[in-house]
């Protein structure tokens, strides 16, 4: 089967390459998927680099979610899986014709939701919803976070205006905000202007900021604690600036604020399967409903990878890149 495979731990853009790679057979507990549209991940790419939470054994076929048909189960699986279009997420391999995926992770995609919208159903939205639980906010609550225009990003404004709660959602460049109006998305302010902590204090008014999500580090953390309110939460998604989170002993002190890290992976695991079961539920039904838009930059061929890759870097993007087998 045609896979985009590397050898060697590096750019993606370089080690990446088209193979062909056995077929995989599912054994007991499992289903193989016949692919129809996969996503690049920036934890995709994170892996390709060896330089994620999970090293794969090499050569390694990349990939990690996808929409998909059931075309073969494995030993105790109900048949009626096969021919299903179904989506699989936190699974390996998805870059390729087909993959394999445990049996009880797969989630059925009703009709109304496209191909492009199913591909990238799960991950990262998935991790949006369950951030969005973990800072334990209420309707009327107003929350803050930086990198709002990344995929997780944006949901989670999404999911918080559905939820009917407040989110102030930072970016680094002016046309980040006119990028995330294009969705929807109110409440946006750039970093880039030198006055930009007035415009959130004059947005939020007198209400305190209940928490704060990070996915930059460094002096942006510091930044997030000076705006969070008494007892406020700041969750630590990402590292986008590459540093340390640099956050001043007075405001946590003074503010009695909490840190915490958040890994979806690890969440996830920890979930109840009704727990589980609730969010995607949620999820479904508001992507469905259009509440949350999951747009497509572009979808290449396999045989493409490296410039797909390239695509999915580039600044600014639209939505996800799909890699199609």
């Amino acid at each position: 089967m045609r896979s985009a495979i590397h050898e060697v731990f590096g750019d993606p853009a370089a080690v990446l390459r088209l193979a062909e790679m056995p077929s995989p057979q599912p054994v007991a507990g499992q289903v193989r998927i016949r692919t129809i549209l996969s996503p690049i991940h920036n934890h995709d790419l994170w892996t390709v680099r060896g330089a994620y939470g999970y090293k794969p054994v090499l050569p390694a076929i990349g990939g990690s979610e996808a929409v998909g048909i059931v075309d073969a189960v494995g030993a105790g699986v109900d048949s009626a899986f096969i021919g299903k279009r179904v989506v699989a997420a936190g699974v390996h391999g998805t870059w390729a014709e087909q993959f394999i995926a445990p049996a009880a992770s797969l989630v059925p995609v009703p009709d109304i939701i496209s191909d492009e919208a199913a591909a990238q159903l799960i991950a990262m939205p998935f991790s949006a919803i369950a951030l969005l639980e973990f800072l334990n906010v209420k309707k009327g609550d107003w929350i803050i976070q930086n990198a709002a225009n990344g995929a997780v990003g944006k949901t989670l404004a999404m999911l918080a205006h559905s939820r009917g709660v407040h989110a102030i959602n930072l970016v680094r460049r002016d046309a980040g905000v006119e990028e995330l109006a294009a969705f929807g998305v109110e409440n946006a302010v750039s970093t880039a202007s030198p006055d930009w902590k007035a415009k959130v204090h004059a947005l939020v008014g007198s209400a305190p900021i209940r928490a704060a999500v990070d996915s930059v580090g460094g002096v942006a953390s510091n930044d997030l604690a000076d705006l969070l309110g008494e007892d406020g939460l700041l969750v630590s998604f990402g590292t986008a600036a590459g540093k340390p989170m640099q956050i001043a002993s007075g405001a946590v002190i003074f503010k009695q604020l909490t840190i915490k890290g958040f890994w979806g992976s690890k969440i996830s695991a920890a979930m109840t399967t009704e727990e589980r079961t609730r969010l995607i539920g949620e999820l479904i039904t508001r992507v469905a409903a259009g509440e949350v838009k999951l747009p497509v930059e572009a979808a290449y061929d396999m045989t493409d990878i490296a410039q797909a890759v390239k695509s999915s870097l580039a600044p600014g993007k639209a939505g996800k890149v799909l890699l199609k087998p």
